[in-house]
């Protein structure tokens, strides 16, 4: 890993919006990374951090008090016996990648997230069909390297500039699963408890 010492992983807070907007934008408006089709304004990205910070972490990674990227864990599905699962997502600015900041962030995530109970974390993730000028396969790449598996494709599902994608679900098990299972504990909750 590359990662820079003077690099920090901190919890995003609703002013990091403009900036992390900024990190996405190339995401929505350049790739199909994203099946978003516009940029959220900065009143509903705030609106979205706040939501998921409710009951997730939400970490920002920042160098010298510039953010470089982010990463976060939401629901996976919105139904009560899906609580022990999470869907990750993380956004590096372009110039960042290949540093460990990726890997940093998950990692960190990853901790919290089974500390509070979460035993799957999952990946929806973009899949080419075929050679394609705005995805490649680096994200599905990046989740094989730490350790996530192919669980899941499907076909030709999301539909930007002009074409047809495929959609894969990836994942890994970052706890044991109990037969007896307590809810998890939302993440200020157990920031709260940690301190």
């Amino acid at each position: 890993m590359n990662l820079n010492h003077s690099i920090e992983l901190r919890p995003a807070t609703p002013a990091d919006a403009p900036r992390l907007l900024e990190i996405y934008r190339p995401y929505v408006e350049k790739t199909a990374i994203s099946f978003e089709l516009a940029l959220p304004t900065p009143a509903d990205f705030c609106d979205r951090i706040r939501a998921i910070m409710d009951r997730y972490p939400y970490y920002v990674a920042e160098e010298a008090g510039e953010i470089l990227g982010y990463a976060y864990a939401s629901a996976f599905i919105h139904r009560e016996a899906y609580d022990h699962s999470v869907e990750m997502s993380i956004y590096l600015d372009q110039a960042a990648c290949g540093q460990g900041l990726g890997r940093a962030l998950y990692e960190r995530l990853e901790r919290e997230l089974a500390a509070m109970g979460v035993t799957n974390a999952n990946a929806c993730i973009a899949y080419p069909v075929g050679e394609d000028p705005y995805l490649t396969l680096n994200s599905v790449d990046f989740h094989k390297h730490l350790g996530y598996r192919m669980v899941g494709r499907f076909h030709k599902c999301g539909y930007k500039f002009g074409r047809w994608y495929d959609m894969v679900w990836m994942e890994k098990m970052i706890a044991d699963h109990r037969q007896e299972k307590e809810g998890i504990i939302p993440w200020p909750q157990w920031m709260r408890a940690s301190d």
